[in-house]
């Protein structure tokens, strides 16, 4: 997934170029373009191979703005069809039509095949993206959420810095397409064996079910657990009507979801604006393109160690973690536009750039799990969906304002990280508290403000 997301940085590069004088004899003005530029840098890219220069370039940019827009239907379509009908079956459909895409992609013929695939790549992103974390937080229980969240996450950065190792090693893009997208198959088989969500089946009332997967999952651990048994509740957790009209409509129509998911909306939309547009603006900072690109993945590495301790804290909690993280995400933006360009190594725009990206990637490794912990098991995948809201990750073309003034996009970034980390200091405190499974739990764990819970004595 990480690869698709940065696919775009390196397959799109633009090299230095010149425009030859043009030759007394064409065969035709339409390829005037073509004969008459001579590209000085040797990259093989959608750039060189359909001379997306001049008038041309914007399609560089609509390529990686077609692919998050599909993110956002994707989260937005897949999230409650997953809810209805399961996480496994989503995520395995998701996959194998990501990959098939993937290699449309590497062999398309023209540029209108390749934006059309990106589009359809960031569709299928989108709707695997969230079900994979979703799963593996509802394998364990809530206590070992921080932590599977946390490792979910780290394997995204890791990802990020194969791929510029990947892009260093094999440069024709085609070709790098084509391996970025290879591991996708063989992640496509083993998943096939994985089981259904023992929480999303409890919470549809399939108990005999959920009791079968939990008996495998023990059985792998190398215990027994014969006498397995979880509690009935029939119709009070699968069968009550209200209980099927749940989805994204629950999250405008319940008091207490309201506002939460009106905060929470702003806080994704800011981690993903300052996390993505720092990402995908490795290509335009000073140095090696490849090396940049595996920098701003390996520098999210020490975030989560940071997200791991913080969170557990009494002291700190999910809801504070969450809030300082973004505020010195934005405060580092901030700082990059009171500086010159051309300073030491230290403290270098890059420098500064790198510690944003460090920042934002432990609130968004936070956002992830807190999100997880403030919805119910049956609404728990739309609100991701909604809340992974990709108008941020379309609205990174605010990198490209560098041509208005350099500073424009760290303004951005700053503004939005600041006023995030101040909103997300309404949301209630998670940390130690039950896990709702339905709106009725959370609804009989709530206090009077909508936007904290707790539970009754």
């Amino acid at each position: 997934m990480a690869s698709q997301s940065m696919l775009i940085v390196l397959v799109g590069a633009t090299p230095d170029y010149r425009i030859e004088p043009q030759r007394k004899e064409n065969p035709s003005s339409q390829q005037e373009l073509p004969q008459h530029v001579t590209f000085t840098e040797d990259i093989d890219s959608i750039v060189t191979e359909w001379f997306l220069i001049k008038q041309q370039a914007y399609k560089v940019s609509l390529a990686g703005s077609l692919f998050f827009a599909g993110l956002l239907i994707g989260n937005i379509v897949f999230g409650p069809l997953s809810d209805k009908i399961g996480r496994k079956p989503v995520y395995l459909t998701g996959l194998f039509f990501e990959v098939v895409f993937g290699y449309v992609s590497a062999l398309a013929p023209n540029y209108e095949v390749f934006a059309l695939s990106r589009l359809l790549v960031g569709l299928m992103n989108g709707g695997i993206g969230l079900v994979c974390f979703v799963l593996t937080q509802e394998y364990v229980g809530k206590s070992y959420w921080a932590m599977t969240g946390t490792l979910t996450s780290m394997t995204f950065a890791v990802g990020i810095a194969l791929f510029g190792a990947l892009g260093y090693f094999i440069r024709p893009w085609r070709s790098l397409t084509m391996a970025a997208n290879s591991s996708g198959v063989l992640f496509f088989l083993l998943s096939v064996t994985l089981p259904e969500s023992p929480r999303w089946l409890y919470s549809q009332g399939r108990t005999e079910q959920a009791e079968e997967v939990l008996r495998y999952v023990a059985l792998r651990n190398g215990n027994t657990a014969n006498n397995l048994m979880l509690q009935r509740v029939g119709v009070a957790k699968g069968g009550n009507c209200d209980n099927r009209h749940t989805g994204i409509l629950q999250l405008v129509i319940h008091p207490v979801l309201r506002l939460r998911t009106m905060v929470l909306m702003y806080v994704w939309y800011a981690c993903s604006l300052v996390y993505y547009g720092l990402t995908l603006g490795a290509s335009e900072t000073s140095g090696s393109r490849y090396v940049n690109v595996a920098m701003y993945g390996l520098v999210e590495l020490p975030a989560y160690p940071l997200c791991i301790y913080f969170i557990n804290k009494q002291w700190a909690g999910r809801r504070k973690s969450m809030a300082s993280f973004l505020g010195l995400a934005g405060s580092a933006c901030l700082c990059t536009m009171l500086i010159p360009e051309n300073t030491g190594t230290l403290f270098s725009i890059t420098s500064l750039a790198l510690l944003g990206k460090l920042m934002v990637s432990a609130a968004f490794n936070i956002a992830y799990v807190y999100t997880s912990e403030l919805y119910p098991t049956v609404i728990r995948w739309a609100d991701h969906g909604l809340h992974v809201n990709r108008f941020s990750d379309i609205t990174t073309s605010v990198v490209d304002k560098r041509a208005l003034h350099t500073s424009m996009p760290f303004t951005v970034f700053c503004l939005s990280g600041l006023s995030a980390g101040c909103l997300g200091l309404l949301l209630p405190e998670t940390l130690n508290g039950p896990a709702a499974d339905t709106l009725e739990e959370l609804s009989s764990t709530a206090c009077g403000r909508v936007l904290e819970s707790k539970v009754i004595q």
